[in-house]
């Protein structure tokens, strides 16, 4: 190929040159990603011929097919349920998202904006507009727009189900982005691979998971690659592309207030290492500014970031930033001492200024404080004590160890050493890329949810090790360079230093130094770790596969069970209940449920509910836990000042499903009891030794409680298998205390096939009392019993019979 064209070779010798004196992402200039480019601009052919005659020609297409093969990888492997199942919404909050995406389908966007739900939060209601992030719903509702103006005839729910496989691939591309201006093409490449199928991801991506998570993690992922590339470029344009990608993130997911901490965070710690240069003064100022204004258009948000805890560290670092600069414009015209004293002062009066302010406006009430969810973050045991709805979440419980691997596999591992890689040659974006590490393994191990927001950085940093490994073991014709390039000496450069891109890690090793040290790899040894890491990778792929098959395909609304020989058993029956009560209730009917599944219930039976998966008043879910936790009489009172027409719980313990009610009903008992301490205790639900206990030996308040009487009805009838008493509960393992249950207020209306849902109906108050009648009383003692034989022959007297007689006092008649 260089015989060819001698020409296009030695410009490719000339612009690799001169790139490693101006490595602009801080990459080594022998990496793949610059080689491909510089010897696309010195290619001379011309065409597609031309083009892939060239080694950046090949190496462009080679980086397309991998990414669009990841594309297709992630986009597959997120189908398991659409395949086994059907196309359908999963879980609970996606119900509500597909709801109001057909809403909004059906009756345009102003219409969504106004829509008041009055199928939820009986009696009072829901402005859904105004409490919806409605990025997830717009998305998917002009994606539905485009493919019937194409006469592409597609249903709504369809493209619900569907979404988030695709934006998966967006990820990917956007990861690849973000991880090759970081280090290298290499390294986005194989961070795209890794997010494409890693279980950490995917369990908020698959088919059905109709939610905001599907789309966010490429507005976050996008939002920092502009970021890192505004700060890199010092141009507006890169700023204002990641204010519009931070405006796309804040109408998707309320996880935006983790960008508006992490980028003022990220530009605070370059003051501190006194890495200040125009370029971050560019971005950061055009960011917050334009960024601020963006964000309060979406109507959920509206006046938060100037009113809320959560925003105040991006306006302290902003107004610090301005402080600092103006200091630095006065350096050149004060003396040394003069400027030291006087950026001192400027320093500490606007840090006090600030950090004043912001308590007055705290204190006076204009400032929000920090919600209850953020303060979970910082001590794990505020939740639970003063915010239980907040902890019964399951979302919201710290990670366990066994997660990490589960949802990372190898990653875990590879992490620290990417993270190791990034801060020995340390630049700007690295220290950007170390801080999000950092914040979000803390996160992370607070709160399982945020394993998501963990995950992209662990695929990034895991990328830079593996591709620093293969290009060490594997790079024979490659230089042995660290991957930053030197500081340029020219004058222009140091002149130009706010607005080129500064250089890092000076220290480099010495060739002589490399060659002895090469001296000890021999080809056996690079072949062993080549098939070790490559061994590592494939396990990694099959792991995810598992994970992915296995943990997060299937839908919580249709479960599934295996017998002995392999053959699957559907267990249809929240979808059963719902349809039941779609056919046979009134159209407003109300339907009291524990508030997990009040979005299934107004989304598949079309039934108001009185509470429901958006917790956004937490007196009104207490008082369905009282009711739920009270006895017969005391609910049947709450029940008929909430206008109640059925009841929904949920009960396992037929087939073992350890989702069910009484599994959270210590969660209902918790709540109630922070609304309403005099009525309910939870430690009246427990024995004297302190144990939740379902049998015999359970505490007469739960074996009395409505939720007791409602799962265990006529189940002591029940003997499900011969080596167990009838009664026995599969899921707590033991024989119910109270089988003998009478309801007077409830009467059963449905139960499904496997009792995993049932239904019972609120009697209604008669039109007159009935009255009680007391049969007379008799003494039996003095009545005479005589045999039917005997009985005409053998006739009692009375002896001294009294006579009446007219005009006469009454006498004996043998007197």
């Amino acid at each position: 190929m260089a015989e060819h064209h001698p020409v296009s070779d030695n410009k490719h010798k000339s612009s690799l040159n001169s790139g490693a004196s101006y490595s602009g992402n801080g990459r080594s200039s022998t990496a793949v990603g610059e080689r491909c480019s510089t010897a696309g601009s010195g290619g001379g052919g011309g065409g597609l011929s031309g083009g892939l005659s060239q080694p950046a020609g090949w190496q462009s297409l080679l980086s397309f097919t991998i990414l669009f093969l990841a594309w297709l990888a992630g986009f597959s492997s997120r189908l398991f349920a659409v395949i086994r199942f059907e196309s359908i919404i999963h879980e609970f909050d996606p119900w509500f998202n597909y709801r109001s995406t057909h809403h909004l389908t059906t009756n345009g966007f102003y219409e969504f904006l106004n829509w008041f739900d009055e199928r939820a939060w009986y009696p009072l209601g829901r402005i859904v507009g105004g409490t919806v992030y409605p990025g997830l719903m717009v998305t998917a509702g002009l994606i539905h727009y485009v493919l019937n103006l194409l006469h592409v005839t597609v249903h709504i729910r369809d493209v619900c189900v569907f979404l988030a496989p695709v934006f998966s691939g967006l990820t990917s591309i956007s990861t690849f982005l973000l991880t090759r201006e970081l280090w290298n093409q290499g390294a986005g490449l194989l961070a795209a691979c890794f997010i494409a199928i890693v279980p950490g991801y995917i369990s908020r991506s698959v088919a059905g998971s109709f939610d905001n998570e599907g789309i966010a993690i490429f507005a976050l992922q996008f939002t920092y690659y502009l970021w890192v590339k505004s700060v890199k470029t010092g141009s507006v344009f890169w700023a204002i592309g990641c204010c519009l990608s931070y405006f796309y993130m804040v109408s998707a997911w309320g996880g935006y207030v983790f960008i508006i901490n992490l980028i003022p965070l990220h530009v605070f710690v370059l003051l501190l290492m006194q890495r200040f240069s125009r370029r971050v003064y560019i971005a950061y100022s055009t960011f917050y500014i334009i960024g601020l204004v963006l964000s309060m258009q979406i109507p959920f948000v509206g006046f938060q970031p100037i009113r809320t805890s959560e925003h105040m560290a991006a306006a302290g670092v902003f107004v610090l930033l301005q402080v600092y600069a103006f200091l630095q414009y006065l350096k050149d015209r004060l003396t040394r001492q003069e400027f030291q004293t006087l950026f001192f002062l400027g320093v500490s009066v606007a840090a006090g200024v600030v950090f004043l302010s912001v308590i007055y406006l705290t204190y006076t009430g204009y400032i929000a404080p920090w919600s209850g969810r953020f303060y979970s973050l910082w001590d794990t045991g505020y939740a639970k004590i003063h915010i239980p709805i907040i902890a019964s979440v399951s979302e919201h419980q710290p990670t366990t160890w066994v997660s990490f691997f589960f949802d990372l596999h190898i990653l875990v591992c590879t992490f620290p050493a990417g993270l190791w890689f990034c801060i020995k040659n340390i630049n700007d974006e690295r220290v950007f890329v170390a801080l999000y590490a950092i914040s979000a393994v803390y996160f992370a191990g607070v709160m399982v949810r945020l394993m998501l927001t963990l995950t992209p950085v662990v695929c990034m940093l895991s990328a830079v090790a593996f591709s620093s490994v293969f290009e060490h073991y594997l790079g024979d014709d490659m230089k042995r360079q660290s991957p930053p390039a030197e500081d340029s000496s020219d004058e222009d450069d140091r002149k130009n230093a706010g607005n080129l891109y500064d250089k890092a890690g000076k220290v480099r090793k010495h060739v002589l130094e490399q060659e002895k040290a090469e001296e000890g790899l021999g080809p056996n040894i690079k072949s062993i770790v080549t098939m070790l890491m490559l061994m590592l990778l494939m396990m990694f792929a099959v792991h995810c596969t598992w994970v992915t098959s296995n943990a997060y395909s299937s839908p919580s609304v249709v479960l599934a069970s295996y017998n002995h020989d392999g053959s699957r058993n559907i267990l249809d029956d929240f979808r059963e209940a719902y349809y039941w009560l779609r056919q046979n209730t009134d159209e407003h009917a109300r339907v009291m449920s524990w508030w997990d599944y009040g979005y299934q219930i107004a989304g598949m039976a079309n039934r108001t509910t009185l509470v429901d998966n958006n917790t956004w008043n937490n007196s009104h879910i207490a008082l369905v836990g009282k009711a739920m936790s009270s006895n017969e009489s005391a609910a049947y009172e709450i029940m008929r000042s909430l206008d109640v027409d059925y009841v929904l719980i949920i009960f396992g313990g037929v087939i073992g499903y350890s989702g069910d009610d009484i599994n959270k009903f210590l969660w209902m008992v918790r709540i109630a009891e922070g609304e309403h301490p005099r009525d309910i205790r939870e430690s009246d639900y427990f024995t004297p030794q302190g144990e939740f206990r379902v049998d015999k030996a359970g505490s007469p308040t739960l074996l009395n409680c409505l939720m007791y009487k409602m799962s265990y009805y006529r189940f002591g009838e029940m003997q499900l298998d011969f080596r167990t008493p009838p009664g026995f509960d599969r899921t707590r393992n033991a024989e119910i205390g109270n089988k003998d249950i009478k309801l007077k207020h409830l009467e059963e209306a449905f139960t499904s096939e496997h009792w995993l849902v049932r239904i019972y109906k609120v009697k209604k108050l008669e039109n007159r009392d009935r009255l009680e009648h007391k049969l007379r009383g008799t003494d039996t003692t003095k009545q005479k019993y005589t045999s039917k034989k005997t009985a005409k022959r053998k006739r009692g007297y009375i002896k001294n019979k009294l006579s009446l007689k007219k005009g006469r006092k009454l006498t004996n008649k043998s007197l």
